[in-house]
């Protein structure tokens, strides 16, 4: 009996005392909340305008303001650890405010200027953390007389596509068709698109930037020297400190494009077309980008499932000059006439984004009008063209239980002007000896248990057979934290550090090192220190 009423006894004093550990998180948790707060307040030039930018859950406004631009819905569970606060600066000082308060108070900054994040890096955090949103940092000035234009990061690549065209008719710039990417983390990682072949990558277009370094100093390219120059155009800005802005060097396009859109199945003799289109796509004219878009569906005509292929299409050019060249390189393909429509550089990147139908320009300044889904993707770069027999398995993973017609493989060539380019130009090295990207997507409704993601993870595995090797490539900006997570050198090199790098990965170590020896900016896939 004695025994019972000790063990009871001792019982009640844990409970008490873990109540009382809980409590005290929770005063320390708000105080250190109110002293971030109060350190912004305190430390900013205009106390009234940056209380005004600060969202915390007691705010009715935090949700909607963190979900706004988050489209990967795997990251907006209640299980999802989120932001003690959202600060949406409308100016430089309140970044630099913001910088100075988080590493006074102990609090990681996540960097988010679009949300087009497949990882959910750039607003999810295992520790105590702050997003710095530049959502309001959107501005375009365009120079005709330079052919430049500066552009804020937190400017979507549709805002920037529109500001050009009301400049010019025959300037564009080489960005990707997803308009609604935040040009601060879409041209840090590189940033390919139609033009890819003819021009290069976003990154290789930047002549200068504006960047805030851990300091809280304001540099250009003069100021913060070309190896940190280097180190941001493609190597991932938030690394390093964070983007204000890029100055962009325009390129010239026609008055008149050419797009065409051809589907292919199964049926139509497709594996033997995606296999010849593997010859042609990266060798052929600069002006022509010819990307697949491979999907599974039912043949309306048997009820099967088979897969179709697009085969998307822009040329820098009329369709006199389209449809000799496709004929004598991709007859197979059986390019006709009236495949083609030509149009303007501006209304075929409407076309591209995936509207078809007569939608104005001005779309593309709705940074809501993508779908929101959970995604899960990944990406592979063929060095060397895929065999028949490797096609026909990749097409036996379409025909898994699983709702393949929410799963998206894209091939993107490259050849060109990226075979031109040394790998070490910039930090992104993927260049002569990859043919072609491979994207890899699936999407679905629910949580992010999903089997959709072993899905994905199983096709991935089957192709490590046909894509580049020791190490194998991947894209920045498709984060993927499969290739493993580590903040620091010795976990980085052992992983996902020369997968997205290559020999480029030492170097940026190595102004890492420089710039940010506290290792202050950091997530689960950052640059790290040497040390």
């Amino acid at each position: 009996m004695k025994i019972q009423t000790l063990n009871s006894l001792l019982t009640l004093i844990l409970a008490v005392n873990i109540l009382l550990f809980l409590s005290l998180g929770q005063v320390l948790s708000t105080n250190t909340d109110g002293d971030f707060r109060q350190c912004l307040i305190f430390n900013s030039d205009n106390s009234t305008s940056i209380s005004q930018v600060i969202y915390s859950p007691n705010n009715s406004s935090y949700t909607s303001i963190l979900q706004f631009t988050i489209n990967n819905l795997r990251f907006t569970s209640p299980s999802i650890p989120k932001p003690l606060f959202v600060v949406t600066p409308v100016d430089e000082s309140q970044i630099q405010t913001t910088i100075y308060c988080s590493k006074k108070h102990g609090l990681e900054i996540r960097t988010r200027s679009g949300g087009h994040d497949f990882e959910g890096l750039s607003y999810v955090s295992q520790v105590p953390f702050v997003i710095l949103d530049l959502i309001n940092l959107r501005s375009i000035t365009v120079d005709m007389k330079t052919a430049t234009a500066w552009v804020q990061a937190g400017a979507t690549l549709g805002e920037l596509y529109y500001a050009i065209a009301q400049n010019s008719q025959t300037l564009g710039f080489p960005g990707g068709i997803c308009y609604a990417l935040g040009l601060g983390g879409y041209i840090s990682g590189g940033g390919y698109g139609a033009m890819v072949r003819k021009y290069g990558l976003a990154a290789d277009n930047v002549i200068d930037a504006q960047f805030i370094n851990v300091h809280g100093k304001i540099l250009d390219r003069k100021s913060m020297g070309e190896d940190l120059f280097w180190a941001i155009r493609g190597g991932g800005g938030s690394s390093f400190g964070i983007i204000l802005s890029w100055k962009i060097k325009l390129v010239p396009v026609p008055k008149v494009v050419t797009v065409f859109a051809i589907d292919r199945t199964l049926e139509q003799n497709l594996t033997k077309i995606i296999q010849k289109w593997q010859y042609v796509a990266p060798k052929t004219d600069k002006n022509l980008d010819i990307r697949v878009l491979m999907f599974s569906v039912v043949n309306p005509n048997t009820g099967n499932r088979t897969i179709r292929a697009t085969f998307d299409t822009v040329f820098l050019g009329g369709i006199d000059r389209l449809l000799p060249l496709m004929q004598e390189e991709f007859p197979e393909l059986g390019l006709k006439r009236e495949d083609c429509t030509e149009m303007s550089w501006i209304e075929s990147v409407v076309n591209g984004a995936g509207f078809t139908n007569g939608e104005p320009v001005e779309i593309l300044l709705n940074r809501t009008a993508l779908p929101k889904n959970s995604i899960k993707a990944k990406s592979d770069f063929a060095a060397h063209p895929i065999s028949e027999d490797g096609f026909e398995g990749i097409w036996g993973f379409y025909n898994d239980k699983i709702e393949a017609g929410m799963a998206l493989l894209v091939l993107t060539p490259y050849g060109g002007k990226m075979d031109e380019i040394p790998e070490s130009a910039i930090p992104f090295p993927h260049r002569l000896g990859s043919l072609y990207m491979i994207e890899y997507v699936v999407a679905w409704d629910g949580d992010a248990t999903s089997p959709h993601i072993s899905w994905i993870r199983n096709l991935y595995n089957y192709m490590a057979a046909y894509v580049s090797s020791s190490p194998r490539r991947a894209y920045l900006n498709y984060d993927d934290l499969d290739l493993g997570a580590g903040k620091t050198y010795a976990e980085a090199s052992s992983t996902w550090g020369p997968n997205y790098f290559g020999n480029n990965f030492n170097k940026l170590v190595k102004v890492k090192t420089m710039v940010d020896p506290g290792n202050f900016f950091k997530r689960e896939q950052s640059i790290p220190t040497r040390f």
